[in-house]
């Protein structure tokens, strides 16, 4: 009997300690609640820099290091404007793949005359004399009735026999039949022209209206012509991202610095074997991340975004759930990377937020409030709490029933 009420009065008394413990476990969980609910803690780019290190460019080698967090305020707008327009820069230096010794494309500003190569068909003229003269007749064009240079690069001609005119312009083959045929015909008059342009192509593939071939004539074909032939640019397009691959180099051709800022000198001159490859605006993507209504990537139209806009095409920032004090633009891209804080706790710094560019892969971070933390560290603990607060009153069978 005195065993039992023993054990009686030490369930009874255990009861508080119980409760205490659970109590005491949900304040332990509270106090560090950092380490296991997630998205509760503060962003830690707070302080005056980053709180990981990120590969820095520092003289010839890249290292680790933290970087300095810079606000968006009219000073940094000004300069940002100053430094917009850079030195232009000719095909090799501002190409993705970069040769050893870069040398500039061939024919980047002076064109050069057509010359004849295997398979072209050419048009001979020899006035007052038809017999010479290469026929047309009636249902014949003067493509399928001229003289076709063959694979060896040879023409034959009567009187003259077999020439050679592969790697000459039509001059050049023009004055070579006439000092032939002066042997047989007194005061020649000869012309050469070209009836069929067979034997150099470039490649124009990716994002325009109809890829394929295209035919280098005696006209000089230009990065802009080679696409406004391919029937345009596609919807997809990036205007700034056209690659142009020549003898085992690649070169970034910018169009659109061509249309908006008059950079002729990006329109180069194509050369037969050439590939025009259109990139399309997936590279162009910018993300939107943390408390905005629809977060996400957004495809930027001709590399054209600010911060305003990214902000409102995902629904703006979520007025619920956001501290707009603490919005942060990441850019890594470059050889160093940037970050930006904006304080947009005030409706005016919208205009800022106007103003200031975003460039391709940029990345958005919308802060969360205190309160919206707080209450993610207690929607994930009070299951557990609840749980050792019924733990803690439970009636054992074993005891009778009592707690």
């Amino acid at each position: 009997m005195m065993a039992y009420r023993d054990a009686q009065t030490f369930r009874t008394a255990s009861r508080p300690r119980l409760r205490g413990l659970a109590l005491a476990t949900l304040a332990a969980c509270l106090s560090s609640a950092c380490a296991l609910v997630p998205g509760d803690k503060a962003y830690s780019l707070r302080d005056s820099q980053s709180a990981v290190k990120l590969p820095v460019k520092q003289g010839e080698e890249t290292v680790p290091d933290n970087v300095k967090i810079r606000p968006i305020t009219a000073e940094l707008i000004i300069e940002q404007l100053a430094a917009a327009k850079p030195p232009r820069q000719n095909l090799a230096q501002d190409s993705f793949t970069k040769p050893a010794a870069p040398t500039k494309p061939a024919n980047v500003a002076t064109p050069v005359d057509y010359k004849v190569g295997p398979g072209d068909v050419l048009t001979i003229i020899v006035w007052d004399h038809p017999e010479l003269t290469t026929p047309a007749g009636q249902y014949r064009s003067a493509e399928q009735a001229g003289t076709v240079v063959a694979e060896d690069g040879t023409i034959y001609y009567p009187y003259v026999g077999t020439l050679q005119v592969a790697g000459k312009t039509t001059r050049q083959i023009r004055e070579l039949l006439s000092t032939r045929l002066s042997k047989y015909i007194e005061k020649v008059q000869l012309d050469v022209r070209m009836a069929a342009f067979r034997s150099k192509r470039v490649y124009v593939v990716g994002e325009v209206a109809k890829p394929g071939l295209q035919d280098v004539t005696d006209i000089p074909m230009t990065v802009l012509e080679a696409v406004n032939r391919a029937g345009g640019f596609s919807p997809e397009a990036d205007h700034s991202r056209v690659l142009l691959t020549r003898k085992g180099v690649t070169y970034r051709v910018d169009i659109q610095s061509m249309y908006e800022d008059g950079a002729t000198e990006q329109n180069a001159l194509l050369e037969p074997g050439d590939i025009l490859n259109v990139s399309d605006r997936s590279f162009n993507k910018i993300f939107v991340l943390g408390e905005v209504q629809k977060p996400g990537s957004l495809v930027m139209t001709k590399k054209r975004s600010t911060l305003a806009e990214a902000l409102a095409d995902t629904g703006y920032i979520s007025q619920e759930k956001s501290n707009p004090k603490w919005i942060y633009v990441m850019r890594g891209e470059s050889e160093t990377p940037e970050l930006f804080h904006l304080d947009g706790s005030s409706p005016d710094s919208m205009l800022l937020a106007d103003r200031f560019p975003l460039r391709p892969r940029d990345i958005v971070y919308v802060d969360a409030a205190d309160v919206v933390r707080w209450n993610r560290v207690v929607s994930n603990i009070l299951p557990t709490a609840q749980t050792l607060w019924q733990l803690s009153g439970t009636k054992y069978p074993l005891f009778g029933g009592r707690n």
